[in-house]
């Protein structure tokens, strides 16, 4: 039987932020919650897709940046608009995950 708690699916929104101290936590702590828990608690299977999604879609982002630095530098302001997507959106789906709410991350791709 599922249970509720939006503080666990936030935590694993805001988990994502980890990256920015130790470079991977932020892919691997949402993987594992996801995993352990995406039996046992309601909406944990649709959240943690989302951000694994959305983790996907940013790495690819990246890559195609690097080329782009070549090109008048619009890499270098992919990586600036990355950068701050990567920061706001996962501060977002956390507040609507704690309210209920179902988590959207724009330019993300279906993968999983």
């Amino acid at each position: 039987m599922k249970r509720e708690n939006k503080s666990l699916l936030a935590v694993t929104h805001l988990s994502q932020l980890l990256d920015f101290v130790t470079g991977i936590g932020g892919l691997i702590v949402p993987l594992v919650i996801w995993f352990t828990q995406k039996d046992s608690v309601l909406g944990m299977d649709e959240n943690g897709k989302s951000i694994i999604n959305f983790r996907i879609s940013m790495f690819i982002y990246v890559l195609l940046c690097i080329p782009l630095i070549l090109l008048f530098g619009l890499g270098l302001l992919g990586f600036v608009v990355l950068g701050v997507l990567y920061l706001i959106f996962p501060i977002i789906n956390a507040i609507k995950a704690s309210n209920g709410e179902e988590p959207h991350y724009p330019f993300s791709m279906k993968f999983v």
